[in-house]
């Protein structure tokens, strides 16, 4: 088929309706569809103003104006259709508009509506289950002063949806779930909430990740292209997590982002503008970096409008009983364990224990604890089960201001009660495991009131 037979069959097309003007509006050409549209004949057309046939028609305003008109929506009687308009030129002059419209009668326009909704309320649940947060305020366990300071700030930010927040805190402390919560808790909470991860892509791949790329832009593109995080977060969140691991290179990419609230694809020209709110989190001194050149100043302050340090937990007081106590229940589903709670042999520890991994070696160290509680039908968290435990010598001291003597003597309480428990309180295995006379270990039960039969 040659191009004048695929232009016949187009013009003539029985779902296209086609009309040509001429610059001042009078038709030169219509095709049998448009005519059974419009019900008339063509004698009745050719040569008349089209504003006098449709005075609605775009056609005529792209004969004044010289601009095309693309995807209107085009309805005459019970015929709904999508039209387009372009402009037509002869040596760079207007000369009149080749105008076109894909029609449906109303039950294809709904069965279309129907599809569209249908493929409309698959990407929101598709967005829904991927790219949603799942923690709020009220998951954010605590009662702790500076907990509950740094919650009410955090509040307080997620009613300003535009604000860049940086959240800093040693691993562990809940970075991310107070990211989600700023998140559900401001207007962004029905749009996406997307995490990155900058530790976990390699450089030459988080570019693409973030900025998306266009068809052909490198060895292995998908066709079509690709929409980066970005990209599918407008209107919501980006969450980018371990922003000090980044590049100087994608930090400046970042930079201009947020400078600009734009940015170009991979392998494209054309710029992408999109609406989000930036929170970026790190356990790494960023101001230490800005100081050594690791990390560009410029951006350190575009990111650091709003800035949250997220506690440790040894310095959250009686929190870490307070998590453990709201964390069994939950952990009791997961593991299908039936653990009620904690002795207090096991609140003891869990008090003392420094917690170098905050949070989530807290929710670590439950599992496996109820786990050996569980296989040994124990309903309660002992200190038994705790004793994989490494603690530290600076753990074990509740109140600062005890003296060094006293520090001593509670550490070699703790060692004493330890050593029985994993010994099952027999008193001669316990003397050989540390390595010291029995009478010594009778003497020292009794000086620190060490009830074995309890």
């Amino acid at each position: 088929m040659d191009f004048k037979e695929l232009l016949k069959e187009y013009v003539e097309s029985k779902v296209m309706a086609v009309l040509v003007l001429d610059v001042n509006g009078i038709v030169q050409f219509i095709n049998d569809t448009y005519l059974n549209i419009l019900r008339v004949t063509k004698e009745e057309i050719i040569g008349k103003f089209i504003g006098d046939i449709t005075p609605e028609s775009c056609a005529l305003i792209v004969t004044k104006t010289g601009k095309a008109i693309i995807g209107y929506n085009w309805k005459i009687d019970d015929y709904n259709m999508i039209g387009v308009a372009t402009p037509v030129f002869k040596n760079n002059e207007l000369i009149g508009c080749f105008a076109y419209s894909l029609f449906m009668d109303k039950w294809d326009a709904r069965d279309m509506a129907e599809n569209l909704l249908f493929d409309l309320n698959m990407y929101k649940e598709e967005v829904a289950n991927f790219y949603s947060a799942r923690f709020s305020f009220s998951d954010i366990i605590g009662q702790s002063p500076n907990i509950i300071e740094i919650k009410n700030i955090a509040q307080k930010t997620a009613r300003h949806p535009s604000l860049s927040v940086l959240i800093t805190g040693e691993s562990g402390t809940g970075k991310e779930l107070f990211a989600q919560s700023i998140h559900l808790a401001s207007v962004r909470s029905k749009l996406p909430f997307i995490r990155v991860n900058c530790a976990a892509i390699p450089e030459n791949l988080l570019e693409a990740e973030l900025f998306g790329y266009d068809e052909g832009a490198f060895t292995g593109a998908k066709k079509g292209g690709s929409p980066g995080k970005l990209e599918i977060a407008n209107g919501g969140t980006i969450f980018l997590d371990e922003i000090g691991e980044m590049s100087l290179f994608m930090q400046s990419k970042i930079l201009v982002f947020l400078q600009e609230r734009e940015f170009t694809r991979l392998g494209s020209h054309r710029p992408v503008r999109v609406n989000v709110r930036i929170i970026a989190a790190t356990n790494r001194n960023l101001e230490t970096m800005v100081e050594q050149k690791q990390f560009r100043e410029d951006l350190y302050y575009r990111l650091n409008v709003l800035h949250l340090d997220i506690p440790p937990l040894r310095e959250r007081g009686e929190d870490s009983i307070l998590l453990a106590k709201y964390l069994i229940p939950r952990l009791n589903q997961e593991l299908r364990t039936r653990v009620s709670g904690l002795a207090d042999s096991a609140l003891k520890v869990i008090r003392m224990y420094n917690w170098p991994g905050n949070i989530r070696e807290l929710t670590n160290v439950l599992e496996r604890a109820m786990i050996l509680a569980d296989m040994q039908n124990s309903s309660l968290i002992t200190s038994r089960h705790l004793a994989f435990l490494k603690m530290r010598r600076d753990s074990i001291v509740e109140h600062s201001n005890e003296t060094f003597k006293a520090m001593m003597r509670e550490h070699e309480k703790q060692i004493l009660i330890r050593a029985l428990e994993e010994n099952r309180f027999n008193r001669t295995k316990t003397a050989k495991a540390l390595e010291v006379d029995l009478s010594w270990l009778y003497k020292k039960i009794k000086q620190y009131e060490i009830n074995i039969e309890k």
